[in-house]
């Protein structure tokens, strides 16, 4: 099933949404990643659950939702009864990590956590046997089109020597030149925004990351 890329909905031009999702289905992604920014734990806003229903509704793909909003717990029934089949959260922006996760549990759908690439896996660490998913950020969360952080990778590692079998998501800079190094260093999804919605063929850029992710050097 892995190396999967995950096409990130906010790269996408909102004027034509329904045709680029079905780009992206069509050329045979499984998995849609929507961020949604509230402007406080990241400078940016982006949209809410509204967008996702619409979203769940032009797709039958699984939406993965990465909520970069402070105490997300405020939200997380909104967001399942948009359609969110797993919704990541960042351990910077909880109160309490563990009442917000299990809030996500208790609604039947899979439960992730994110951190910052500032943030140490340690911070993360005591809630490993609880997620579904670690999602590892390789830029700064809260705009498109940085710069890939390379440190990222050894966070990568230290996840899976942790626990070997953890499902590792990564987001951020993820393109052609990085795909298969990434997936050498254990991760299993890749988030892909600008490098594929903002190329001159949408389909063949998705293709080109998902065939490169699949090769290991």
């Amino acid at each position: 099933m892995y190396p999967i890329v995950a096409p990130s909905i906010l790269a996408a031009d909102f004027s034509e949404l329904a045709e680029q999702i079905k780009i992206v289905e069509d050329a045979g992604a499984k998995i849609l990643h929507l961020d949604i920014m509230d402007g406080h734990f990241v400078p940016n806003i982006s949209f809410g659950p509204e967008i996702v229903s619409t979203i769940n509704k032009i797709t039958n793909l699984p939406l993965d939702v990465h909520l970069m909003i402070d105490e997300p717990i405020r939200y997380i029934s909104q967001f399942v009864k948009s359609g969110a089949d797993n919704i990541t959260i960042h351990v910077e922006a909880c109160k309490d990590v563990l009442a917000t996760l299990n809030e996500i549990k208790n609604q039947n759908i899979k439960a992730s956590i994110s951190l910052k690439p500032n943030t140490s896996v340690s911070q993360i660490e005591p809630y490993l046997n609880l997620v579904d998913m670690v999602l590892v950020m390789s830029v700064e969360p809260g705009f498109g089109g940085q710069s890939f952080i390379e440190s990222s990778l050894e966070k990568v590692k230290e996840i899976k020597n942790i626990n070997p079998k953890m499902i590792i998501e990564i987001d951020g800079g993820i393109d052609l030149a990085n795909a298969s190094r990434v997936v050498e260093s254990g991760v299993h999804i890749l988030v892909a925004g600008n490098a594929i919605f903002k190329s001159n063929d949408i389909a063949e850029s998705f293709l080109q990351i998902q065939k490169n992710a699949e090769i290991k050097k």
